[in-house]
């Protein structure tokens, strides 16, 4: 009789356990299912209407933070600039100067959109490409050095083809120090809505500096035919180059917001506009 009494009692539990799993279920598939069908992200609303291959990069992307000690080189507060405006604009045409333990988060957060990261170390390329395929990235060899920043910024007033109202295309300009002249192809043929320059190194007199990086973000910025702003971030503020090129180039009058050691500029195009100026700012 005891142990028939005992035997009772564990299939009771047992029952018990099984009935609140299947709610704790059913709940949970009702609460996804909510969630899909009302929340207008763009992130979900992929999930729910899509096949599992098209956000399977996005999946990727959280498995790796996930597992990884190694996180992106900005703060939260940083990256929450760049983030609010691709989350309103995407998909979008996203550039990226620099290749680096955030790539796979800015490329996640522009699904459908082009996202381009260029960098100046071919041997990294390979690196994050062997973990992260399906990211786009590009070498570039830059023409300028850290230690030419000060002379770049005297010397280009008095190069015509660095005059902004000249509008010579980047690619065809060879004159102008500044001008990224040897991108890729698909970096002159698209529009970007928004630019990160985050890259080339800027830390030692030998390095690329970011100057040209600058220069050129404005360029494309400022000759965009499309309707809208260009969104351009520039990161490590706190450094002189970088702030003073800011200045010059994506202009005060154009900051809308900053935070920790990240600049965030809207440039409108000045294609159609009537007003002329040899100056950027």
């Amino acid at each position: 009789m005891k142990e028939n009494a005992n035997t009772r009692l564990i299939f009771n539990d047992k029952s018990k356990y099984l009935f609140i799993g299947v709610g704790v279920l059913i709940a949970g598939g009702l609460f996804i299912s909510t969630l899909l069908l009302n929340i207008n992200t763009p992130f979900l609303c992929t999930l729910a209407g899509t096949k599992f291959d098209s956000t399977s990069t996005q999946l990727e992307t959280i498995l790796h933070y996930a597992t990884s000690r190694v996180t992106p080189q900005q703060s939260q507060a940083e990256i929450r600039l760049s983030f609010d405006v691709l989350r309103a604009r995407a998909p979008c045409n996203f550039l990226v100067f620099g290749l680096g333990h955030d790539s796979q988060m800015w490329h996640a957060f522009n699904p459908g959109g082009t996202t381009l990261f260029l960098e100046e170390d071919p041997k990294w390329v390979d690196t994050v490409l062997h973990d992260a395929p399906f990211l786009r990235a590009k070498y570039v060899k830059y023409r300028t050095q850290l230690q030419e920043a000060d002379q770049l910024l005297q010397s280009y007033r008095s190069e015509p083809d660095c005059n902004p109202t000249k509008q010579i295309p980047l690619k065809q300009n060879e004159k102008c120090k500044l001008a990224l002249n040897m991108l890729p192809d698909e970096v002159y043929d698209k529009e970007w809505d928004l630019i990160m320059i985050d890259a080339p190194r800027g830390y030692f007199a030998e390095a690329p500096g970011r100057m040209a990086a600058i220069y050129s973000a404005a360029v494309m910025a400022r000759n965009r035919k499309g309707s809208g702003v260009t969104h351009v971030y520039l990161h490590d503020v706190d450094r002189r180059v970088e702030k003073v090129y800011a200045e010059e180039f994506l202009c005060r009058k154009n900051l809308v917001k900053g935070e920790g050691r990240l600049w965030h500029f809207e440039i409108p195009s000045v294609v159609n506009s009537t007003v002329k100026s040899d100056l950027f700012c």
